[in-house]
């Protein structure tokens, strides 16, 4: 979740008295600034705050940011660049959104210093988490300090970590260093990433799994291209990254290059295009020529010595329409384990639909998504023990134990019904009910070579209800955070099963 800390105090109470469901007609001064305000080198909102996705989302659904809301981390300057007047004539239906995305660009994007502190502790670590992310571990303290300046910014995020799933108990992960060269933000670092349209699940990269150390470049701004030629794309977004894997595994060093695109050529319709490989390692080839033949597909048999790596690539389409002073988006997302005529084979498959509401003097984002992760099952003839899996990299596309896409791993189909109850104090209540088939072939080929790390991939096949239930609000200057996880049964995973029952609170403080 994010981190409103009363934004409403911070930034609105500045302007208004009071400020009701009603009265946001009121609220121009407060938001028609989001057109105004300018940037600094590499600041950029990362997955996890539901709000901040709610908000983003819903002005671009509704017209007033033309820019893609599907890759994530989500770019202030492609907030600030996208964002347009016409939010003011569109108040009751965006006040809220806009504000808070204007405080938390107040917060965020400023030039200088800023920090963060945060306590946490759980009784259980989830294994199943959505775009709100998982907590890795049963209780832990983090410190992060940010700097940014007009080309640079770095962010250093030590954390202690106790009885994590995953034996590591100093961390780093968020830090990062980065800097614009033109429109392009070049960085390096372990930053959490989201790419898709589903609230639930992305099937091919997501934050369910520890970030990977990578270098990465990406636009800065995302306005569509001034050629003429090229107008009908209208505004795009490409990342560049290459990582590498921890050691513990079934091939050492593995590294990942990972590539999307997306772009908007009409206004509301995002499209998204992703690769993900891996190749190297401890004994296999990690030349020049490995990584061409690794980009234009030419694998899976087509060579005579061993198939350059591991690939994985991903199309996803959102379009996203207003409904009265609502919104409303219909996505899918298709990826595919193998190359198959220039396109993704062993097809895996997402559908999913998002709305919101306005009710009670709050506003509501909702949404119903399906996934299914056995691939070919949904058209032609189920293919278990392929998604997310390989051959050479057998530890599969996991980092430290966990599913770096879908965390329902491979050969899954889930339903969930999800919903963000956003009130303007800046409080919020959120639930959410899946029901999941995991592991359905009841089959597994994953190494998991470190017995310190808890591998979250389901053994045998396993029919789970699962409900989710956070609530956050201000507590002692700072933000507060409270969890539950629920299941009908106690899962069974490789390296064992977790408890019915995951409880977690949360406590951060900003500097």
């Amino acid at each position: 979740m994010g981190i409103p800390f009363a934004f409403v105090k911070s930034l609105c109470l500045r302007k208004l008295d009071s400020m009701t469901l009603k009265h946001w007609a009121l609220v121009g001064g407060a938001v028609a600034c989001l057109n105004s305000f300018s940037l600094a080198a590499a600041p950029w909102l990362e997955p996890g705050d539901s709000r901040a996705r709610f908000a983003a989302q819903k002005l671009a659904d509704r017209g007033h940011m033309n820019r893609t809301v599907t890759t994530w981390p989500l770019m202030w300057s492609a907030v600030e660049s996208g964002t347009d007047s016409g939010i003011k004539a569109d108040q009751r239906a965006t006040g809220m959104a806009a504000a808070y995305l204007r405080f938390e660009q107040e917060e965020q994007a400023e030039t200088g210093f800023r920090g963060e502190f945060s306590l946490s502790a759980q009784s259980e670590i989830p294994a199943i988490a959505g775009f709100e992310g998982p907590s890795l571990a049963k209780a832990g303290t983090n410190l992060k300090l940010q700097w940014q300046g007009d080309f640079w910014a770095m962010g250093l995020n030590p954390a202690y970590a106790h009885n994590p799933d995953d034996d590591e108990e100093f961390l780093l992960d968020g830090s990062y260093l980065a800097a614009t060269a033109g429109n392009w933000v070049l960085g390096a670092g372990a930053i959490d990433r989201w790419w898709g349209p589903g609230w639930q699940s992305s099937l091919i990269l997501s934050n369910n799994a520890r970030p990977l150390p990578s270098a990465w470049v990406n636009r800065n701004s995302t306005h569509a291209p001034e050629s003429q030629w090229l107008s009908w794309v209208g505004p795009w977004q490409f990342t560049l990254l290459a990582g590498q894997y921890e050691s513990d595994r079934a091939v050492p060093d593995a590294k990942l290059i990972g590539m999307r695109l997306t772009f908007r050529p009409i206004d509301g319709l995002d499209i998204g295009l992703s690769r993900a490989i891996m190749f190297g390692g401890e004994g296999r080839p990690e030349n020049a020529s490995t990584i061409w033949n690794a980009l234009i597909g030419k694998d899976n048999g087509q060579l005579e010595e061993e198939d350059p790596g591991n690939q994985l690539g991903s199309i996803d389409v959102r379009y996203g329409f207003p409904i009265g002073q609502q919104s409303m988006g219909l996505y899918a997302q298709m990826m595919g384990e193998d190359e198959a005529g220039a396109f993704p084979g062993r097809k895996s498959w997402q559908f999913g639909t998002d709305w919101t509401t306005q009710l009670l003097g709050a506003d509501q984002q909702w949404f119903l998504e399906y996934t299914n992760t056995l691939a070919d099952d949904l058209l032609g003839d189920a293919r278990p023990n392929i998604t997310y899996d390989h051959s050479r990299y057998q530890t599969g596309y996991r980092h430290y134990g966990r599913n770096m896409a879908a965390s329902f791993d491979g050969d899954a189909e889930a339903l969930t019904l999800g919903g963000f109850h956003f009130l303007d104090n800046g409080s919020n209540v959120s639930v959410k009910a899946t029901y999941a088939e995991l592991n359905i072939a009841g089959a597994n080929r994953t190494v998991t070579p470190n017995p310190d790390v808890f591998y979250t991939v389901p053994v045998n096949g396993q029919n789970v209800a699962i409900v989710d239930l956070a609530y956050g609000t201000q507590m002692l200057n700072g933000w507060l955070d409270l969890t539950l996880q629920a299941t009908d049964k106690r899962i069974e995973y490789i390296s064992g099963k977790k408890d019915q029952w995951a409880a977690r609170a949360s406590w951060t403080y900003r500097f």
